[in-house]
């Protein structure tokens, strides 16, 4: 029981992260039809861009106050990026056949990944941790400051998101966008201000998860955001893409999946595999959802076109 719940709090920050990364997957992918495999690269640049900033600071401030200003300028050159890469790769493409998009979102993930490569280094660097490290006990299991932290800001930012786009001129527009762009811009709307201010608040959210994860794990390298971006978009399709719910149902799920299966895969297979193997529940659950229900636990929400 105590191994239980012990992958269970790890299950619950691991989807954590994976729903804020998944959560500016569906949020373009409802909007335009895109899927940005370029997302994962920038949760790799807000959290390169933390420890650099990190770098500078630690010396000079208390270490709760870096870590909030790592967080801000984190999220702020992630938006910047990901507001050009729209703008300079998409944007051109919107209207052209769906594969052109994508290849150039693969392309983008290769770039980012060469540039960080170049900028940073190719070896993993120690990310410093700014929290306590003292655990706190839960019975039989314990959870990190750094673990709290990572599940009071996810769920702070995921009501300041639901808040924005059920209860905001944006949020309205946003929708508006999403059910059909050219109504919407009979009505008002200005459908490029509205897909540039999506992949902005995408980029926020996987800059917080990028910190978040370099938090947690204690490295940070030019290629760590490959993988989380994969899980994260098995997460968005696993809860229904297209549905914010469905992110993070689907996040939290396969967070929590993979977890209880890393805790358990030896025993199961009599010490066959380990839980280095636990990446595999992803593809798994991938697998499944794709050939049962193509259009995840919650399905996309299609509204009616004019």
């Amino acid at each position: 029981m105590d191994i239980f719940l012990q992958q269970i709090i790890n299950g619950l920050v691991l989807g954590s992260m994976y729903a804020l990364v998944a959560l500016g997957y569906t949020m373009v992918y409802g909007i335009i039809g895109l899927i940005n495999f370029a997302h994962g690269e920038v949760l790799m640049v807000g959290a390169l861009v933390s420890w650099t900033v990190i770098g500078l600071l630690q010396p000079l401030l208390p270490p709760w106050l870096v870590l909030i200003i790592a967080l801000i300028v984190a999220c702020l050159l992630a938006a910047a990026l990901n507001y050009s890469i729209e703008k300079v790769a998409y944007r051109p493409l919107r209207n052209s056949p769906r594969l052109a998009p994508l290849i150039t979102a693969i392309g983008m993930s290769i770039l980012l990944q060469t540039l960080a490569m170049i900028v940073w280094k190719p070896n993993y660097k120690s990310y410093p941790t700014l929290l306590p490290s003292t655990p706190i006990q839960l019975g039989g299991a314990s959870i990190t400051p750094t673990q709290v932290m990572i599940l009071v800001v996810t769920a702070i930012t995921l009501a300041a998101l639901m808040w924005l786009v059920h209860a905001t001129k944006l949020g309205r527009a946003m929708r508006a966008t999403a059910e059909n762009p050219r109504v919407a811009a009979l009505m008002g709307v200005q459908p490029d201000r509205v897909i540039s201010a999506t992949f902005i608040i995408g980029a926020v959210l996987a800059a917080i998860a990028g910190v978040m994860w370099a938090s947690n794990y204690g490295t940070v390298q030019h290629s760590m955001g490959f993988l989380p971006g994969l899980k994260a978009f098995t997460a968005a399709v696993f809860g229904g893409i297209g549905n914010l719910a469905g992110a993070v149902l689907g996040g939290v799920l396969l967070g929590l999946i993979e977890a209880i299966g890393a805790g358990y895969i030896g025993d199961l297979t009599g010490g066959v595999l380990g839980s280095h193997y636990a990446d595999i529940f992803a593809f798994i659950v991938l697998i499944v959802v794709l050939t049962l229900r193509p259009s995840g636990l919650l399905g996309e929400r299609v509204a009616d076109r004019a």
